[in-house]
């Protein structure tokens, strides 16, 4: 009985230590690059005050890729179709990371940049099983408009949540390692675990460059294709009768930037200017340390996993409506804490 445990347990390990190296290599092979063409300068609405490279997102996304990729033949855990749809997915990853490098290194204007997130969020929705349905209630054509829009949005407030150093850690490190956790319990399907696995080891090899004071930035690069990544594996968590664990996976960085949209719209402002009113960066204006921040958000991120894994063991609406409410609260009291001042 111990035997497919140990197996997949000495995979998931093997997958996420050649993620993490290959990495961390990459990163060592591009930074001189980096240094020379993709600076990112200080200015009024940055967190970081010394000229700092950005781009580290190009050695995420190619370790990702390469590892999942590789270990999908390795573990036998890809068919022909299920070959399809990571080539139909992975097409895209690069196709919206392209988008991320031009625009950390030249500004592209908001019509084309969001033309070209939708078309990739269309190709991978477009990769979700014939019979996938969130909201039996609704047409699938309904749900299909509605996930494109939802895979947009997650992919643009990934970009907008990633201004501090370790936040995209913080947030995607128990993420990913919650949908391993998920996985495990059945709750998504093996290529989707392996490729979990693979997106946590080329974030743990990223982790070193980007601690604070961060010597190397993700970039749109690396936060685009991340958005697009992880909310693929969020909808097939979906999928699978899960939605409430679905939501309450990614739900601190879906109240912050949500929360502060709205507030923004209501002023008036253009919403796609950069800024500096996210609850996370009220909270250093505030007096939170920068490691404060962050540590606070891990804590959160870490119980929303736990009341994952609780919405799937028990699988009862009453289960999911509870932990959705106690993981709204938690998050609520959290974003409250970063916009008072700091006694």
């Amino acid at each position: 009985m111990l035997e497919p445990f140990r197996h997949w347990t000495m995979a998931g390990v093997t997958i996420i230590a050649c993620a993490a190296a290959l990495t961390a290599t990459l990163i060592l092979w591009l930074r001189p690059f980096l240094m020379r063409y993709a600076l990112a300068r200080p200015n009024a609405r940055s967190s970081h005050q010394t000229p700092t490279p950005q781009g580290g997102g190009i050695a995420v996304t190619a370790a990702f890729i390469l590892v999942a990729s590789a270990s999908m033949v390795a573990t036998g855990a890809g068919s022909a179709q299920i070959a399809t749809t990571m080539v139909a997915v992975f097409s895209a990853t690069v196709l919206i990371a392209v988008l991320g490098a031009v625009d950390d290194i030249r500004s592209i204007a908001v019509a084309p940049r969001l033309l070209i997130q939708t078309l990739s969020v269309v190709v991978v929705i477009a990769t979700l099983p014939a019979d996938f349905q969130m909201t039996p209630f609704l047409p699938w054509w309904i749900e299909r408009v509605l996930l494109v829009t939802a895979g947009v949005w997650f992919v643009n407030l990934v970009n907008f949540m990633d201004g501090l150093d370790w936040m995209t850690v913080a947030e995607f490190v128990p993420l990913t390692g919650g949908l391993v956790l998920l996985g495990a319990m059945g709750a998504v399907p093996p290529y989707a675990v392996i490729c979990a696995l693979a997106l946590l080891g080329a974030l743990i090899g990223f982790a070193p460059f980007n601690r604070p004071v961060a010597r190397l930035f993700l970039g749109d690069v690396g936060s685009l294709p991340l958005g697009l990544v992880v909310g693929w594996l969020l909808a097939l968590l979906a999928n699978k009768g899960h939605l409430a664990a679905a939501i309450l996976l990614p739900l601190y960085y879906l109240m912050d930037a949500t929360i502060t949209l709205i507030r923004r719209l209501a002023r008036g402002e253009r919403v796609w200017q950069a800024h500096r009113t996210h609850f996370y960066q009220r909270a250093t204006d505030n007096g939170f340390t920068v490691r404060q921040v962050i540590a606070r958000v891990v804590a959160v991120n870490i119980a929303l996993v736990a009341l994952a894994a609780l919405c799937v063991r028990f699988d009862t609406p009453a289960t999911e409506i509870a932990a959705l409410l106690a993981g709204a609260a938690m998050v609520g009291f959290l974003l409250m804490r970063f916009s008072r001042k700091r006694a």
